[in-house]
C-alpha cells in the first residue's frame, strides 16, 4: 500500500475518533485571526486538508465563501454536519480540482505535513496556480525535517504516518513557487509530555 491510501485509510477509519479528540487550541485559532485580518476582503478561501471541518474551516466561514478540500471521504462526512454552510470538495493537494487564480487565500492546517517530502513543492505550486495575484497563504511545518510512522495511531492498531519539511526547506519552497514569506510565528517551547506545537507561515503571491 502506497504511503498517500495508508494515510487516507487511517482517517476514513478513524474519522470519528480523531474528530472527537482534534481539540481547539488557542494559539492556533489566534494565529488565523491575525492572518484573516491581514486579508483585504476576501471572498473565496481553501481550507486545504479541512479534516472534520473544525476548528481552521468553520472559523472561514465566517469572514468568506469556504470551501474545504479532503482526500478522506469518511472526514468530509463529518464536516458536512460540523460546517454546513462550506462547500466541501473530495480532492488531492497534488492535483487541486480547481482552475488558476480563484482563491483570495488558502490555509493549510496539519495536512502538508502528510504528504511525502518530495511532493511538498508540488502543492506548494497548486497553492500557488489557485491564487489570486497577491493572494496569501498560511501553512503550518515542523521546525527541522523529521519523518515518523505510527502503526497504533490513536490506540487503534491503525498505522499513519508524517513527514515533515522543516523551516528552511518551506521558506525555499515557498519562494520557488512565487511567494515571499510576510510572517512567522515560530514553534513555541514544549512542557515535558506535551504535544509539539508547529511552527507557522505566511505568505504573498507575488509571482
Amino acid at each position: 500500500m502506497s504511503e498517500k491510501q495508508t494515510i487516507r485509510q487511517g482517517y476514513d477509519e478513524l474519522a470519528e475518533t480523531y474528530a472527537s479528540r482534534r481539540s481547539v487550541d488557542e494559539r492556533e485559532l489566534r494565529i488565523l485571526t491575525t492572518f484573516l485580518n491581514s486579508l483585504l476582503e476576501p471572498h473565496r478561501i481553501l481550507d486545504a486538508g479541512c479534516g472534520q471541518g473544525t476548528p481552521v474551516l468553520s472559523r472561514l466561514c465566517k469572514e468568506a465563501t469556504a470551501i474545504g478540500l479532503d482526500f478522506s471521504q469518511e472526514q468530509l462526512r463529518i464536516a458536512a454536519d460540523t460546517v454546513p454552510t462550506a462547500r466541501l470538495v473530495h480532492g488531492d493537494m497534488m492535483t487541486l480540482p480547481f482552475r488558476d487564480d480563484v482563491f483570495d487565500a488558502i490555509t493549510a492546517y496539519d495536512s502538508l505535513i502528510h504528504l511525502p517530502l518530495s511532493d511538498y513543492q508540488t502543492a506548494i505550486e497548486e497553492f500557488s496556480r489557485v491564487l489570486c495575484p497577491g493572494g496569501r497563504v498560511l501553512l503550518s511545518e515542523a521546525p527541522e525535517e523529521f519523518e515518523r510512522t505510527n502503526s497504533n495511531w490513536l490506540d487503534s492498531n491503525v498505522e499513519m504516518r508524517w513527514s515533515m519539511a522543516g523551516a528552511q526547506a518551506t521558506r525555499t519552497q515557498l519562494q520557488n513557487a512565487g511567494f515571499t514569506v510576510v510572517n512567522e510565528w515560530d514553534a513555541p517551547d514544549r512542557d515535558d509530555g506535551d504535544d509539539p506545537k508547529p511552527p507557522f507561515f505566511a505568505a504573498r503571491l507575488v509571482a
